[in-house]
């Protein structure tokens, strides 16, 4: 046990080292950020030991570094970055609004077009609203299910991530979230979703769940939870929200498009607002008709950028140009395929690494499994995943430090065949130290 574990330190600290020793520009960066925002980070996922790099440009799927190093960028910004870093239709979208005046001060000629396209694609929404973010986009559409129901209790799910307001990592609400009351299940435990549900049906408002974990390791909802939860929601007279923020990429209708159920609501952000910052809330005409001004009792609903010229005019491009339907099945093909590629090299060299989700978007584990929910992600080797993390960066490819990949359109067969060859060799190095993980569990 000692031995094995004193080899894993030594070829992390190895592993860091090298890093550190190839980025001296990224790391004086770092430290003069230090010295302005607290770990020189305004933005918790994107930290990563011993220092982040410091990107200094971008196009297509390759960024630079602040030392001129590149990289394949295979994290897609956590799956807004769908475009690339400078897709040309996006590009002209936001030159077309930049001509026509950012700061207008009312409605605009964007918005009602973006608001149909978002419509037509997702069978769950009939009316919507833009946020700026997909955390504001959360917040409204409980605030729209608590003041439907005049109810306040959330059931929300462990690992579930719903903005960095609502977080649930470690199977508790984080400590920066707002003031629901919450009721936790595990994820895809339908059993203990029920006990919860009835526990609480008399001030139940809301069920809110991704039908795929995104930040809580990729794990996709089994279909037999989901029309669980739609059957629990209507019989407890709850809200049933879908958190589509990260997965409306997964099908050209979303997720609640390919799983056949259809939610209440529907939160989006990320990539449907072409790359830019953006949010969008929406569903059944019924409950979204509390926020329509022009009703004596409406619900308000503010916010300056909601309607923003440069993600109206972008959202048009991303929906209606590029990430067509036919985009979205073509896409979502070759992460499907690219993921069974990485699985059958992990057992070819017979190491306990399993490759989870759908799709366009996955997560590698270090585990003996394929976990179910969060509780068996955070059971994974975390060491070794830093260790491949950083394996994959030193051969020219970026993925995200928790072990995330988001296909970009811009990504070529060049490039994924390169990414395949990458994980083969870090995971051909490795496999001692990955075997004798599996056998210390």
């Amino acid at each position: 046990m000692h031995g094995r574990n004193a080899t894993l330190d030594d070829a992390l600290a190895e592993a860091r080292e090298s890093y550190a020793r190839r980025r001296p520009n990224s790391l004086a960066r770092h430290l003069d950020a230090a010295e302005v925002m607290p770990g020189g980070n305004t933005r918790s996922v994107l930290f990563h030991g011993p220092f982040p790099f410091t990107a200094t440009g971008g196009e297509g799927c390759r960024i630079e570094d602040a030392d001129g190093l590149t990289y394949v960028n295979m994290a897609g910004e956590y799956t807004a970055g769908l475009f690339g870093a400078s897709h040309p239709a996006i590009r002209a979208a936001v030159l077309r609004a930049l001509d026509g005046g950012v700061n207008l001060t009312a409605h605009n000629a964007f918005e009602a077009r973006f608001a149909r396209l978002v419509c037509d694609r997702f069978p769950a929404i009939e009316q919507v609203r833009f946020t700026n973010s997909g955390t504001e986009a959360n917040l409204m559409a409980l605030a729209c299910a608590t003041i439907a129901t005049g109810r306040r209790t959330v059931l929300a799910f462990e690992g579930g991530y719903h903005g960095s307001l609502l977080t649930f990592p470690g199977g508790r609400p984080a400590a920066v979230n707002v003031p629901h009351r919450v009721v936790l299940a595990r994820y895809n435990d339908l059993a203990a979703a029920r006990r919860l549900a009835r526990d609480n049906a008399g001030d139940l408002a809301a069920i809110i769940l991704e039908p795929m974990l995104g930040s809580g390791g990729c794990i996709p909802a089994e279909r037999v939870f989901l029309e669980g939860l739609r059957a629990l929601a209507d019989e407890t007279g709850a809200v049933l929200v879908f958190d589509e923020v990260m997965t409306s990429r997964l099908a050209p209708g979303g997720l609640q498009e390919a799983m056949g159920v259809l939610p209440d609501l529907t939160t989006l952000g990320k990539y449907v607002g072409g790359g830019m910052s953006f949010g969008a809330f929406g569903g059944r005409a019924a409950l979204m008709a509390m926020f329509d001004p022009r009703r004596p009792d409406a619900v308000p609903h503010a916010g300056t950028f909601n309607n923003n010229t440069l993600t109206m005019s972008a959202g048009i491009a991303a929906l209606g140009e590029v990430y067509t339907p036919d985009a979205a099945r073509a896409l979502n093909a070759r992460g499907d395929a690219l993921r069974g590629a990485l699985q059958a090299i992990a057992a070819r060299h017979d190491v306990p690494v399993q490759l989870t989700g759908q799709g366009s978007m996955m997560t590698f584990h270090v585990a003996p499994a394929p976990p179910r929910d969060a509780t068996e992600v955070a059971a994974g080797n975390q060491a070794l995943k830093e260790l491949l993390f950083l394996d994959l960066l030193e051969r020219g490819f970026y993925i995200a430090r928790r072990g995330m990949v988001a296909l970009s359109l811009v990504l070529g067969e060049a490039e994924l065949d390169g990414f395949r060859d990458a994980v083969e060799d870090a995971l051909a190095l490795r496999a001692p130290l990955l075997r004798g993980a599996l056998q210390a569990a």
